[in-house]
């Protein structure tokens, strides 16, 4: 019996370990288990109500068809009101900004309109499980440089000049850090601006987390640096701060040429972006957060701390409270156990879910990764079998 014949492109990549590890444990959940969830990034708490409401009402005006490829102008000029409002950025929406559904869809047009065969993406190791993926799907190759320990898990401008080559076109940068939870400052992006104005490289910078810095610290936008406007690629999107993950809505802001081949490719590979979460946006994007949201965002500070305290009370595992965002990058090198061994072994004494580190990359290896946004029962729960599981060893 023959069988379809799968491209290489797709055969020797990898699934998302964050997507498979949840939807092992929904398929567990559906099959009746009870299983405490810190795999996935997905927050425990609904959209707030408001962006619900206007979706809704879209949805009663009879705003279901297809939109322009590059998004509303409504929604646009949203995504543009937020930039000016909390990123010190004047984007002009009819040019420079381009619906997405979320950053990962954000960053296939980016890197479909940036890449040649055989280019290389710098990269940081380690790095949201994607990256690599959506690189070698786009017929580039992803060049990791670590994140050191001893360096607050910052690059340094030596470390990427030296992973500069010939064929070098691009750097990704995800702000505030998912793994490790750290928030570039200014002279952090600095460093990475020195290098990509003397080689002329486009710089993409990942921000889903950009609302969620803890103790009084402020999220930068690399475009906003001296000489890099033209340089950037801005993905951001509401799937992390708005609890919106199954909306599936961001933006992509960029210089106008690059937003217009980006478009292009939206028209041929999507269409455009749903119509329905475009209004939702609108309601998120265009107007200073409400209540509701940061009332829950403030409880993520606090299960975040909370979380960071607990694990660090555990034996054998070692952690700093993250500066931004909502997971616990948790160093198991104490144990003499591989994090996939850790997280699989976890997930089958414990019932409890977690990312091992190596899915990050090789700098992952002694790690894993947790995610505090879910219910105080669920986290209170969940620690409380890390701790059974650890005392194994």
């Amino acid at each position: 019996m023959s069988h379809p014949v799968i491209s290489d492109r797709v055969f020797n990549s990898v699934e998302s370990s964050t997507v498979q590890i949840a939807d092992k444990v929904k398929t567990l959940r559906e099959s009746g288990k009870t299983v405490f969830d810190f795999s996935a990034g997905r927050a425990f708490e609904d959209t707030p109500s408001y962006v619900c409401d206007a979706a809704v009402a879209a949805l009663n005006r009879g705003e279901t068809h297809q939109t322009m490829a590059r998004g509303t102008t409504e929604y646009r000029q949203a995504c543009a009101s937020k930039l000016a409002r909390e990123n010190n950025i004047i984007a002009d929406p009819e040019k420079e900004i381009v619906a997405t559904m979320g950053c990962k869809q954000g960053l296939t047009i980016a890197l479909l309109t940036l890449l040649n065969p055989g280019d290389e993406v710098i990269v940081e190791d380690p790095c949201f499980v994607s990256y690599r993926q959506i690189i070698h799907y786009a017929g580039g190759r992803p060049v990791p440089v670590p994140l050191l320990p001893k360096n607050g898990f910052r690059w340094r401008r030596e470390q990427l000049e030296a992973a500069i080559t010939n064929k070098t076109k691009a750097i990704i940068l995800c702000t505030p850090h998912n793994p490790t939870g750290t928030v570039h400052t200014y002279d952090d992006l600095e460093e990475v601006a020195v290098v990509a104005r003397k080689y002329s490289l486009s710089v993409i910078t990942d921000e889903p987390y950009e609302r969620t810095v803890w103790k009084d610290r402020q999220h930068t936008n690399m475009a906003t640096l001296p000489d890099m406007k033209n340089l950037c690629v801005t993905l951001m999107s509401l799937t992390k701060s708005f609890s919106m993950g199954g909306w599936r809505i961001g933006f992509n802001y960029a210089h106008e040429d690059l937003v217009n081949q980006m478009t292009k490719l939206q028209q041929h590979l999507i269409t455009c972006v749903s119509s329905i979460s475009q209004a939702g946006g609108v309601a998120a994007f265009g107007q200073p957060e409400r209540d509701e949201v940061l009332t829950f965002r403030r409880e993520w500070e606090d299960k975040v701390q909370f979380c960071t305290d607990a694990l660090n009370k555990i034996d054998g595992l070692k952690c700093d409270m993250p500066e931004g965002g909502f997971y616990v990058w948790v160093d198991i090198s104490e144990i003499d156990i591989s994090s996939e061994d850790f997280a699989n072994g976890l997930l089958d004494d414990q019932n409890v879910a977690v990312i091992p580190g190596e899915a990050f990359g090789e700098q992952g290896k002694d790690y894993f990764r947790f995610t505090c946004v879910k219910s105080w029962d669920e986290i209170k729960n969940g620690l409380s079998r890390i701790e059974k599981f650890i005392d194994k060893f």
